[in-house]
């Protein structure tokens, strides 16, 4: 695949330059602020060069989503447990909330631009995708006699970015993750469906 190949040096420090870009435009104005050509003039590349690479503006917002996620992604497929293999699966469920709440928290604009920016093909965004995924293996797992899928879009659903900052006060800032660990424990102990 080519995401295997090794990146050359100036792609690689120009995918940094435009990436940091793209955040810092998110601090100072959200994601209205966000355009290739800005990014473009301020990680000091050609327009092109943006394009060529992230295809469009969702394309980069999906690639600095993926990028602050990356850790959470590795640690639940080789990471220690209770986020990694191994580990009682209300136990991988809640490290699993508990990494992505902590992304969210600290990403709440880019969550916002993002879900704005990639609204016609939420579902099909790559770090969607991982996170329904990896929701649904384990609901399926610990309440097989419920719509796993359904339970992880409707998880994944309060991870809106207006929310997030909303129940992210400063003096509570993990306010928001405890909530969804909540919801979570409430549905996993919640009575059989026949």
């Amino acid at each position: 695949m080519a995401q295997h190949r090794t990146e050359r040096a100036d792609a690689a420090r120009n995918r940094r330059a435009v990436l940091r870009a793209t955040e810092q435009l998110l601090h100072e104005g959200g994601g209205e602020h966000v355009s290739i050509d800005r990014v473009a003039a301020l990680a000091g590349v050609g327009k092109g060069t943006v394009f060529r690479r992230f295809g469009s503006r969702a394309g980069l917002l999906q690639a600095l989503l993926e990028e602050r996620s990356r850790d959470l992604r590795d640690g639940i497929a080789d990471g220690p447990p209770p986020l990694g293999p191994g580990a009682p699966v209300r136990d991988r469920l809640l490290a699993f909330l508990d990494g992505l709440g902590a992304i969210a928290e600290g990403n709440a604009v880019l969550l916002s631009a993002h879900e704005q920016a990639c609204a016609e093909d939420k579902y099909g965004d790559p770090s969607y995708r991982s996170w329904h995924g990896h929701l649904r293996g384990l609901l399926g797992e610990a309440r097989p006699d419920l719509d796993a899928g359904f339970l992880a879009h409707a998880l994944l659903a309060v991870f809106d970015g207006d929310l997030i900052r909303h129940m992210t006060p400063p003096g509570d800032p993990r306010r928001f993750t405890r909530s969804v660990q909540q919801m979570a424990t409430a549905l996993l102990d919640g009575p059989a469906q026949p």
